[in-house]
This record gives structure tokens, C-alpha cells and sequence, in this order.
């Protein structure tokens, strides 16, 4: 395989675990308070999962360079549009929607560089 196709399937992986940390975050803090308290238990997935993304990422900057990697990496905007929109039940506007597609579009063009 490809040492840069690795890379981006491993730089994938960073963020689509990012963006789920995110979504942990989010959704711990609208539980926060509930009996069983499961707002910790929602926070502390995010901390790992985003400990892990994070783990990754510097994975992968010790091989590729910065600008490579932190463009690609806008793919977890859009893992975080579309999960928001799906978990979440976000209201996503279609300005919004175009901007995802616009930051897709970059990373494509970027991933080729």
C-alpha cells in the first residue's frame, strides 16, 4: 500500500475519532445532571476517544508535514456536521451544507498534494 494513502487513512481515523470526542463532549454536557450521572460517563468516552485522535495525529505529523496534515484533517468538520446532524438531531442549514462541501472539496484537492 501507498505510504501516503496509509497516511491518510490513518489521519481518517484521527479525525472521525475527534469528531466523536466531540460529540461525546456535547452530549455529556446535555446530560449533565441526570441521575446516573451518565454526562461523566459521555465525557469521559470523549476524553478518550479525543485522546486517542490526538495520539494518532501525532502519529502521523512525525511523518508527513504540517500543512498536509492539518489541511486533511478538516475532515472531521464534516464527520462533525454529519453527525451532529444525525445523532443529534441539529438543525443544518444549507449554507452550512455548502460550507461542508466546500471544506470536502479542499481536502480532496489538499489529499492529492
Amino acid at each position: 500500500m501507498n505510504k501516503k494513502i496509509l497516511y491518510l487513512l490513518v489521519l481518517s481515523s484521527s479525525a472521525l475519532l475527534g469528531s466523536i470526542g466531540q460529540l461525546f463532549f456535547k452530549y455529556s454536557l446535555i446530560l449533565l445532571g441526570t441521575a446516573f450521572d451518565y454526562g461523566s460517563i459521555m465525557m469521559l468516552l470523549g476524553l478518550i476517544s479525543y485522546g486517542i485522535s490526538t495520539i494518532i495525529y501525532f502519529y502521523i505529523l512525525s511523518r508527513v508535514h504540517l500543512s498536509w496534515a492539518y489541511s486533511v484533517s478538516g475532515i472531521s468538520y464534516i464527520v462533525a456536521v454529519i453527525l451532529s446532524k444525525l445523532i443529534l438531531l441539529e438543525n443544518v442549514t444549507y449554507l452550512r451544507w455548502a460550507g461542508v462541501i466546500l471544506i470536502f472539496i479542499g481536502v480532496v484537492l489538499v489529499s492529492y498534494t
